[in-house]
């Protein structure tokens, strides 16, 4: 989840901090026309993405075991928590997107 929260801010996404979570990926170099730089920025929304899988899964797991009677309560506040923080994270960049997408198709050519 270490991606997900260097893009996120208090107030929402903010362009320098995905800036830096990109730069700290892809080691920051220029790529030319063909690609890597569009691949890494990518890569980085996939690994963002299948962490918060994992966070909730994680918290699933923890609840599992918390009605099994095995597991800790703190345990499962802080799984849940956690997954609820990626989940709020992972629409605030969704809500980014679309409202990008939504920019770049009120433009006109």
């Amino acid at each position: 989840m270490a991606d997900l929260t260097m893009v996120v801010t208090p107030s929402g996404v903010s362009a320098r901090s995905a800036a830096a979570a990109y730069q700290q990926t892809d080691g920051g170099g220029a790529a030319g026309p063909a690609g890597g730089a569009a691949d890494g920025f990518g890569a980085t929304l996939s690994r963002a993405l299948d962490s918060a899988v994992q966070t909730g899964e994680s918290a699933d797991a923890q609840a599992a075991k918390a009605v099994a009677g095995s597991g800790n309560l703190t345990d499962v506040v802080a799984a849940v928590s956690q997954a609820q923080l990626a989940l709020q994270t992972t629409v605030a960049i969704r809500d980014r997107v679309v409202e990008a997408y939504q920019e770049i198709m009120r433009m006109s050519i």
